[in-house]
């Protein structure tokens, strides 16, 4: 037998292949087995070795099952993905819609204090009542996002975000209907409410996705989370203009238009399937996990999955479930969970409200007669280089997007600061430069910082630290919003146009923190990546073996083709494009 393969080996020496081998589940479980580029991962990273050479396998895996491969995205993942992102729309939504209409509204809480006292009210209190009604919904984020983890364990992912709708209903009704109603109050409790709903879905929305996703589409789902906020974004710009719905007449059904796809997404959900992960691992229900991963991936080719998730599950049941304040005290948990924290702070921290809040008088200072529709721009370029990210992020990789993008916003930046001073000038040249600028900052916020902070917290933990490592992540982002908007109007009246300086020396420290400090975690499981830090602090498992199957070296690739050969599956030598003796640079040092 040794001799017929090893003969059937030499035969095929020098033939390169680009497998089109037959799409069965004996030929795909050979590849996933043995050239399963998560395990090369594995393997490298307990070496502290960088994974990039393991891509190799990955795109072997591609070419040898690509029916396999394609059928990772089926049409009831991306309903399910596309129903979660609703969630995030509406973030989007609620955090632009509030900005075009403004001086509708407060002249509205002036009517409402005539009618209701028999005086108007006085500018000082129109003033901190608006301030108020902003303020608020970053107060509501905060509150949501402290829950998060205990409604996703007490009940599932799905039927979370179902329950939540039940707030955005209830705050888009109060804001729709705080004007027939004769109540700025109930324009206050409304963003309360709402927020919390935001604050709510800013976690459930990306652990979701991440826990139906494939690996190694996980980065690219959870960019969709982003897309949807710039896109809700962009739509209530639109809307808000006068001709539209930011009018005197039509700013309450602005407001409470929200509920809307509340209602849409409802009735998504319940077509929708629950968590594998939290059927298996938090509920024990494995045969209702391997029915909901089929249906996901297309095929009942689904063994990995469910191995990685018993093994995740094992180590679970072996620990006690993870609280908020273990994160801090456990040194297993304690880098990741900073990482987390620091890359929340970095997307609220780097400027990006300020660069908005400073576009519309540059734009002025640039001759555009509409800036409104100058700034709809910003947030056109907003929601294109989001699309940009999610096609870059499982190419790139997490931790090389995080860099370019504080890199890229610290340059434009410097040049915004001083493009601001020299305004004054009314130079054309020198307006032209600063809206490029803007729209460079903004550009390059979406590459990076923008979409990556929201789903970091969900790859960094495995399943028992993740509900209580997205609850921390998401309050920490929700915290720095609401500081943001509370600090920056009144730094902005002392420093000018200075205020950017702090935010290019923030931006400075974000990006020596990721170059030092956080990983890269494409291609990788859940499972390998919170090793990958227990390692490091000493409580991690030991080493695997290669009885264990860890799928690094050219003998697994001679052996699972050599199978294929003796079983008939040979491709020709016209199909035949990569050569399996040549091993890639950065994999030599790593044993078969």
């Amino acid at each position: 037998m040794a001799e017929m393969v090893e003969e059937k080996i030499k035969s095929y020496k020098t033939a390169p292949f680009d497998a089109r081998f037959p799409n069965t589940n004996q030929t795909r479980n050979c590849f996933q087995n043995y050239l399963d580029f998560h395990r090369c991962n594995k393997a490298l990273s307990a070496k502290g070795q960088d994974q990039t050479p393991c891509d190799w396998y990955q795109r072997v895996y591609k070419s040898l099952c690509p029916i396999s491969w394609k059928k990772q995205v089926t049409g009831h993942l991306l309903f399910c993905v596309s129903t979660a992102v609703i969630g995030s729309l509406q973030f989007g939504y609620n955090t632009g819609v509030i900005n075009a209409p403004y001086e509708k509204v407060q002249a509205f809480f002036r009517k409402a204090s005539l009618e209701r006292y028999g005086q108007p009210m006085d500018e000082s209190t129109v003033t901190n009542l608006w301030s108020f009604a902003v303020a608020i919904f970053s107060a509501g984020g905060m509150i949501g996002a402290v829950f998060v983890g205990t409604m996703v364990t007490k009940f599932g992912r799905r039927k979370s975000m179902l329950l939540c709708n039940i707030l955005a209903l209830i705050g888009g009704g109060l804001m729709g209907l705080s004007s027939v109603s004769r109540s700025y109050e109930m324009v206050i409790l409304g963003r309360l409410v709402i927020g919390v709903f935001c604050g709510l879905y800013t976690g459930l929305t990306p652990m979701y996705v991440g826990e139906l996703a494939p690996t190694a589409l996980r980065g690219a789902f959870g960019t969709l989370h982003q897309l949807a906020i710039v896109i809700g974004i962009l739509i209530a710009q639109i809307l808000g203009l006068d001709s539209l719905l930011g009018s005197q007449l039509l700013w309450p059904l602005l407001l409470g238009l929200t509920v809307l796809p509340a209602v849409l997404q409802s009735i998504m959900l319940l077509f929708c399937s629950e968590s594998p992960r939290y059927l298996l691992i938090n509920m024990q229900e494995e045969d209702n996990a391997r029915k909901v991963l089929v249906r996901l991936r297309g095929n009942d080719d689904i063994e990995d999955d469910v191995q990685e998730m018993k093994e995740e599950a094992t180590k679970m049941a072996m620990e006690k479930k993870v609280s908020i304040p273990e994160l801090f005290c456990n040194p297993i948990y304690r880098q990741p969970i900073i990482i987390a924290i620091v890359m929340n702070l970095s997307q609220q921290l780097s400027g990006i409200n300020a660069v908005f809040y400073y576009s519309t008088e540059i734009f002025k200072k640039a001759n555009i007669t509409k800036p409104i529709y100058a700034t709809i721009g910003a947030g056109a370029v907003n929601t294109v280089f989001t699309v940009v990210s999610l096609f870059l992020v499982e190419r790139a990789g997490r931790r090389t997007l995080q860099m370019i993008g504080l890199g890229g916003m610290a340059i434009f930046a410097l040049i915004i600061t001083i493009t601001l001073q020299l305004l004054v000038s009314e130079t054309p040249f020198i307006s032209y430069i600063a809206i490029l600028a803007v729209f460079g900052f903004v550009a390059t916020f979406e590459i990076g910082p923008g979409p990556i902070p929201w789903f970091i917290a969900t790859e960094l933990f495995a399943q028992g630290a993740r509900p209580a490592a997205v609850t921390v992540g998401g309050c920490s982002n929700w915290t720095a919003n609401f500081l943001v908007g509370l600090c920056f109007p009144l730094l902005l009246g002392v420093m000018g146009p200075f205020v950017f300086i702090i935010f290019l020396i923030l931006l400075i420290f974000f990006f020596l923190f990721t170059y030092f400090w956080v990983p890269e975690t494409k291609g990788r499981t859940f499972e390998d990546i919170a090793s990958g830090f227990a390692k490091k602090t000493g409580h991690g498992p030991a080493q695997p073996s290669n009885t264990e199957g860890v799928a690094t070296g050219q003998g697994y690739m001679k052996e699972c083709y050599a199978t294929l050969l003796i079983k008939s599956k040979v491709p020709t030598q016209h199909d035949l494009q990569i050569h399996i003796y040549q091993k890639p640079p950065g994999l030599n040092d790593v044993a078969p």
